[in-house]
């Protein structure tokens, strides 16, 4: 069985604006991501989720240009927007993943979705333990479980970042973690800030023009010979987007 990705992309980040259309030789982030995501065996189709902000028509024609299928929707509430573009294109199976990952990496996908039909989850990650680098995250859950959070979430942080319902109520969903054979959660492979950008620069510009199909190992390999690199982004705190959400949580309509 095979499922479909859907990536979240918008040009509006605070801390680097426009960052998965920030080019990397001949390429946008965004561009990798998709690149990388596509080479998942199990991934047969692909959904750019992006905002019907002015400013992310950017983002649509950049997609259209490759050949992707896109949906615009809300620029805050991220679980209607997954739960509207899986409706419209019948989607049984959806992956998450968001734009801002350069290297994720078509294996660890392929791991997690297997993992998830052998398991017959309603969510399956490789995120419940962290132990793969950030920027390696995946998620895969079905429609139905996608349907049932987006009748019941309520707080603004369950709507903004898609999962957290699912993963909060172990009760109502069957939850699954695929998880690394080494610790690896203390690296950072994701694009959120000019450091980001510069390291992910570093390793792509050198890695890619080689091997375009270069998977966690190689890059592990790389870092292993210039120990430097990750000077450059060490010390940003993991997943402060929904952390910033939980402290201005407040249930919809209230307050």
């Amino acid at each position: 069985m095979k499922a479909t990705a859907i990536i979240q992309a918008r040009t509006g980040s605070t801390r680097l604006p426009e960052k998965v259309l920030l080019k990397v030789g001949h390429k946008t982030i965004l561009e990798y991501v998709l690149e990388r995501t596509g080479r998942a065996k199990n991934i047969e189709n692909i959904i750019v989720a992006t905002t019907e902000n002015i400013e992310d028509k950017k983002i649509v024609d950049l997609a259209k240009n490759l050949g992707v299928k896109t949906y615009r929707g809300s620029s805050e509430d991220v679980l209607d927007r997954y739960y509207q573009a899986a409706k419209l294109s019948r989607v049984s199976h959806i992956v998450r993943i968001t734009a801002d990952c350069p290297l994720i990496d078509p294996q660890v996908i392929d791991n997690v979705t297997r993992l998830y039909f052998e398991s017959e989850a309603d969510y399956c990650s490789n995120t419940l333990k962290e132990t793969f680098p950030d920027g390696l995250d995946v998620e895969i859950f079905s429609f139905n479980a996608l349907c049932r959070s987006w009748r019941n979430a309520r707080l603004s942080s369950e709507r903004e970042h898609v999962t957290p319902y699912m993963k909060k109520n172990p009760d109502m969903f069957k939850l699954v973690n695929f998880e690394n054979n080494i610790d690896l959660s203390d690296k950072r492979w994701t694009v959120d800030t000019a450091e980001d950008f510069k390291f992910i620069n570093a390793i792509l510009e050198v890695l890619y023009p080689v091997k375009p199909d270069f998977y966690s190992k190689d890059v592990l390999e790389f870092l292993k010979k210039n120990p430097h690199l990750e000077e450059i982004n060490k010390g940003i705190v993991r997943n402060q987007g929904y952390s910033k959400s939980l402290k201005k949580d407040k249930k919809l309509g209230a307050g």
